[in-house]
């Protein structure tokens, strides 16, 4: 157990880093451009993806279609969101939006799977959005693209998790892993096309961090599930908030003021106590969930 537990911090790690390279190119490549090579670089895990039996071929086949390209969609509106996200804001402040993908999860797997949820569950999506709220400060301070894109990269991620559990049983591991590389690839690619330059070899230092990161973080989170269950595994991301103070002072003299660190404490506590919950109660489909990140 204390391997997969180590796994999953230096999984959450490597996402962090590979978010902080992607924020280093400070806009000067289109959003859609970063999310094409960063996915393209994702294709290096398929072999540690697929499990005895499986074709590399399974990554555009799919039982169910509907899932797949919906799959395939919320992997390139997160990715985006994401990288619009790290773009314009702080590292810290993009994670606190970002981490409201278990409070949407709460409430999709209630709309769509109709999952019993109770009053300890609510409160902690109440807690969530109080935290938002804090964080967001509206009517306080101007808000910009990068928040939108947090909230619509955190509530693509909750997407691919109900998706993921409604339907990931039926599924191969290349499949659910296909359809998040595939659609950032073809979707983004064909998104970049009108502004298309290629990058500097700085750039390129900085698109490859940000991809073979990614691709690092999801082979250790495949890793760390092996071991550990998915209640484990889950609130190891919110590691991530450490190193983004970390990098954010060190690299872009970002500074964490007292009312952003409580909205994130807020945020947070509501993400771990969901996840408790949930490990408590145990879901419908939550077995399901297959050892893939969702992008």
């Amino acid at each position: 157990m204390p391997q997969g537990i180590l796994l999953a911090f230096l999984a959450y790690s490597a996402y962090a880093v590979s978010d902080a390279s992607v924020k280093l190119l400070h806009g000067t490549l289109s959003a859609y451009e970063a999310v094409f090579f960063g996915a393209l670089s994702g294709v290096l895990a398929l072999p540690l993806v697929r499990r005895p039996g499986e074709r590399f071929s399974d990554v555009f086949r799919a039982r169910r279609r509907g899932m797949w390209f919906l799959r395939a969609g919320t992997a390139l509106t997160g990715s985006v969101g994401s990288v619009t996200a790290f773009t314009h804001l702080s590292m810290a402040e993009a994670f606190c939006l970002l981490f409201l993908m278990p409070t949407f999860v709460t409430i999709l797997s209630v709309l769509f799977l109709r999952e019993p949820v109770g009053w300890r569950r609510w409160g902690a999506v109440l807690m969530g959005f109080v935290g938002v709220l804090v964080v967001l400060r509206p009517g306080f301070r101007e808000l910009n693209i990068g928040h939108l894109g947090a909230v619509v990269g955190g509530l693509s991620g909750a997407i691919t998790v109900v998706t993921m559990r409604a339907f990931g049983k039926s599924e191969t591991r290349m499949s659910l892993y296909g359809a998040g590389l595939i659609g950032p690839v073809v979707g983004a690619g064909l998104l970049m096309l009108p502004e298309f330059t290629w990058p500097t070899p700085m750039q390129w230092v900085w698109l490859l961090g940000y991809g073979l990161l990614m691709a690092a973080g999801n082979i250790l989170v495949m890793l760390a599930s092996a071991r550990i269950p998915a209640s484990l595994v889950a609130p190891a991301q919110y590691s991530q908030m450490i190193w983004a103070i970390i990098l954010g002072w060190l690299i872009f003299g970002d500074h964490l003021d007292p009312v952003m660190a409580l909205g994130a404490a807020i945020i947070i506590l509501s993400g771990i106590f969901t996840f408790m919950r949930e490990k408590v109660k145990m879901p419908r489909g939550w077995q399901r969930v297959p050892p893939v990140h969702p992008q």
